[in-house]
């Protein structure tokens, strides 16, 4: 994996202060261990009216499958090709942009206490990198740097010279040449490289939002590409994209009006007193959450089933109560498994807690013995998920076969949609949802269900419950009739079937 960094001068300011700005003498080559193998520095050619900087990795295929257990960690299934054998050591991908960050850290920040002034200037830079995957191609690599002031030259790079017909790869070598500060272009490759390669050999977590953000200082707010790059940096990741779009929106209107980002997020009227005072609204996931957990607490379960349990969200908040002594999530996505042990730290966690938890692959469209016999079981925004011609077959395998003494069920009450102003009339709030029910619609299907397997429901609103269209959140409370929890009062049944 290679890349350079060429600049011209003259002797009155010399290109060979490149090397004051990298903080790499020119008449040295030096390496430094990575995580992942390890990164050289050279100089091909140093003088006064040219100097070009190399950076070479040597990446260790071996250490790359067993620190990232050959799963391609970030969710990008060719960060291990095929275990041993994969492209990682050859094409410039977020491995290169951390040796960057590592190798070069003061020129990233725009350090140079050798030559201040230097580093404050615009050099003429010609950049090249020789293999860079590009999912997108050619037009996608324009559409990113040429906006940053660098004139490009991307070349896609055949699958094979001798056999034209087959065509390019998905691969470019990449050439920039433009007049910018170096700390400003080194920003660019650190962001974009893996933006390109739309892969990170790292699990991404809430930090490379912040991440994102210093190396996106003064580009990425303006950028016309900035919804893709944000999403593709943060490996798409929803909640961190939102986040960091938020936080980009307050730089540019910050920017707009002149004034300090603290000072616009921090923005009150100024006859307004007790604005400065005021509570935001708690999430609505928050909101479900703990609705769940009241209702769990009322039925005195200990043994609590998370159907659908997604990445984990819900596993983790019964793990911090200590009423709950076994908690199992299912889910049919090995990914979203994968991504709720580590949210969860299984391979961390300590003897007594791991003995309170199992997550393991089911399919709720089918009966499993191994979900006989809990207190309670939780479909938290699961059923919408299902096409309807399946929802009996769900139904049977939970209430049929399962048959937990409790019963809880969460699901969007389409009603309350006509609330949200940015979702379009006649949409769902989810690309993925099936169906959305109205408050009768979802009470009908309860009623049935609980009938026909001997329970009796009750419902609970979730979230502010809007005289004209309700909660955002219906849930439906389960209980088998013959086995009715003693301590339950029964003035608080809201509705038995």
């Amino acid at each position: 994996m290679f890349l350079t960094i060429s600049t011209t001068g003259t002797p009155e300011r010399p290109a060979t202060d490149l090397g004051f700005l990298l903080h790499k003498h020119p008449e040295s080559a030096q390496e430094f261990s990575t995580s992942y193998g390890t990164a050289h520095v050279l100089y091909p050619e140093a003088s006064a009216e040219r100097c070009t900087a190399a950076l070479l990795l040597e990446v260790d295929p071996v250490a790359l499958v067993r620190r990232g257990k050959g799963k391609g960690r970030g969710g990008a299934p060719d960060a291990a090709l095929a275990q041993y054998v994969n492209d990682r050591p050859y094409a410039a991908s977020s491995l290169l942009a951390v040796a960057l960050s590592s190798v070069f850290s003061s020129a990233l920040r725009g350090v140079c206490t050798a030559r201040p002034e230097r580093a404050e200037e615009a050099l003429p830079l010609r950049i090249e990198v020789p293999a860079v995957p590009a999912r997108g191609g050619p037009d996608l690599v324009q559409k990113l740097f040429e906006p940053l002031g660098w004139a490009v030259e991307a070349e896609s790079v055949p699958l094979d010279e001798k056999f034209p017909e087959w065509g390019a790869s998905r691969y470019v070598r990449l050439v920039l040449e433009g007049e910018l500060r170096l700390a400003q272009a080194l920003r660019h490759l650190y962001v974009l490289l893996p933006v390109l390669d739309d892969a990170k050999h790292y699990w991404v977590s809430a930090d490379e939002v912040d991440k994102l953000l210093r190396a996106g200082d003064g580009w990425l707010a303006e950028h016309p590409e900035q919804k893709l790059i944000t999403s593709r940096y943060l490996s798409r990741r929803w909640s961190l994209t939102r986040q960091a779009t938020e936080r980009l929106e307050l730089v540019r209107l910050a920017d707009a009006d002149d004034v300090q980002v603290e000072n616009l997020d921090n923005a009150v009227g100024a006859d307004d007193e007790q604005s400065g005072s005021e509570e935001r609204p708690v999430p609505l996931v928050v909101q479900r959450r703990e609705a769940i957990l009241d209702a769990l607490h009322a039925s005195g379960a200990a043994r609590v089933l998370d159907l659908g349990c997604g990445q984990g969200q819900l596993v983790q908040a019964l793990l911090k109560d200590v009423r709950f002594s076994e908690i199992v999530g299912v889910d049919v996505s090995v990914r979203a498994l994968t991504i709720a042990a580590r949210r969860l730290k299984l391979d961390r966690m300590g003897e007594r807690q791991a003995a309170r938890v199992q997550l393991f692959q089911g399919s709720l469209a089918y009966t499993d013995k191994r979900l006989k016999g809990y207190d309670a079981a939780v479909l938290s925004e699961v059923v919408e998920h299902l096409d309807l011609p399946r929802l009996p077959a769900l139904e049977y395998a939970v209430f049929g076969s399962a048959r937990p003494r409790t019963v809880l069920v969460t699901t969007p009450n389409v009603e309350y949609n006509v609330r949200w102003e940015t979702l379009p009339a006649g949409h769902v709030r989810h690309g993925d949802h099936r169906f959305e029910w109205t408050r009768a619609e979802f009470r009908d299907w309860a009623e049935r269900v609980a009938g026909r397997h001997g329970y009796q429901v009750r419902y609970v609103a979730v979230g502010p419950d809007d005289a004209e269209v309700g909660p955002p959140t219906q849930m439906a409370v389960f209980t088998l009739a013959e086995q009715t929890n003693p301590g339950a009062n029964p003035e608080k049944e809201e509705k038995a079937a």
